[in-house]
């Protein structure tokens, strides 16, 4: 009996090994959260539970995989990723499914694909592979060719059109170039030339929509029911949760259809109107945690690959969840980004898990090293 206890005991322990006990309880709270959530925002139906449900099994077993692999092991996979990722997008632009005006998904027989979410994970990953390669002397030079290879996808993407994605993608390559070591002079020479860039940007860079949410940012009710709508009517939801909220399945305007795409990019004024201030904060927190969770994977990496990746998918699950809340608030424009383990979408959902997996293989790495120099 204790023989069989003990073997119990050591296959629980060698299936639990390469799991960050921290990251996954966080992000054990928000899936929970997120499956009450989605059955409330989808009026109470299970499909999309049920394809939620599923979609987070195969994240559950991706995650699993990935997390007991080296990351350097990981890292040899990085360009043919990118490239897999490059020759996808440019079969959106020649064969995508359009939706909403936008082509961004591709048809592959049982399912459909968004390949700007594959490039989330393959952006990051090639750019740190490119500065271990030349760890030991990197130049200028290697910054201009970083910069080439992130700018590439971004353009393709920016092309479906979607300026959010395209904008969240080149921040997760530039934020692999600054955990790389770039001059802060380099970097506040590029925010003088962004800035200075801005009109240019805005008369030849954007599309006419593009433009129009900016504007609408500013002043949402010069158009309540056109552009203006969906700011106002999620700023309506969560303003009417209060500090307790409607409470769950009580939301008025989730359950009058009256806050758009509910259920993906606007699910957090669903979850603002029925679980109020009070659970709007609490969710900030558990996203601030791994924030804090990653950072500190980050500061211990035990090499130049690893820390620059680290760095750079920590601050980019933040900046997808700040830019959701963002633009759900009306403090940022309205984009095409999801909220991280939250909306539905079994493309977003696999491109986050295989962000938080990559980061437990990597404190998985921290560990193991500090147990063999001990």
């Amino acid at each position: 009996m204790h023989t069989e206890f003990t073997w119990l005991k050591n296959l629980w322990q060698r299936l639990w090994t390469p799991m960050d006990v921290w990251l996954f309880y966080a992000m054990l709270i928000i899936y929970v959260m997120s499956l009450f959530l989605l059955y409330s925002a989808d009026g109470q139906d299970f499909g999309q539970l049920e394809n939620k449900t599923v979609h987070t099994i195969l994240s559950f077993i991706l995650l699993w995989v990935v997390a007991r692999t080296p990351p350097q092991i990981l890292s040899s996979f990085a360009l043919p990723v990118y490239i897999l990722g490059i020759f996808l997008l440019i079969g959106v632009h020649f064969i995508g499914i359009t939706v909403n005006g936008s082509t961004r998904w591709l048809s592959i027989g049982i399912t459909r694909i968004q390949p700007s979410e594959i490039m989330k994970i393959a952006v990051p990953m090639l750019v740190a592979w490119y500065f271990q390669r030349y760890e030991s002397n990197i130049r200028w030079y290697h910054y201009i060719v970083a910069f080439i290879l992130i700018i590439l996808p971004v353009a393709l993407i920016l092309k479906q059109p979607d300026l959010g994605t395209a904008t969240l993608i080149m921040a997760s390559g530039l934020f692999v170039i600054f955990f790389a070591g770039l001059p802060w002079k380099v970097i506040i020479a590029a925010i003088v030339g962004f800035i200075a860039m801005l009109p240019i940007i805005w008369n030849y860079g954007m599309h006419d929509y593009q433009r129009m949410r900016v504007l609408t940012l500013l002043d949402p009710t010069k158009d309540r029911l056109g552009a203006g709508y969906h700011i106002l009517q999620s700023m309506t939801a969560i303003g009417s949760g209060g500090i307790w909220g409607k409470g769950w399945l009580g939301g008025s305007q989730t359950h009058l259809d009256y806050i758009p795409e509910s259920t993906t990019d606007f699910i957090f004024a669903v979850f603002g109107e029925e679980f109020g201030l009070i659970g709007n904060i609490l969710l900030v927190c558990v996203y601030t945690f791994i924030l804090g969770r990653g950072l500190y994977i980050t500061l211990h990496a035990t090499n130049l690959y690893s820390r620059t990746l680290a760095g750079a998918l920590t601050m980019t699950l933040f900046c997808y969840a700040f830019v959701n809340m963002g633009m759900v608030s009306g403090i940022l424009p309205v984009v095409g980004v999801p909220l991280p383990l939250v909306s539905y979408g079994g493309t977003a959902t696999l491109s986050v898990m295989m962000i938080l997996a990559m980061l437990m293989g990597i404190g998985n790495q921290q560990q193991q090293h500090a147990r063999y120099h001990r």
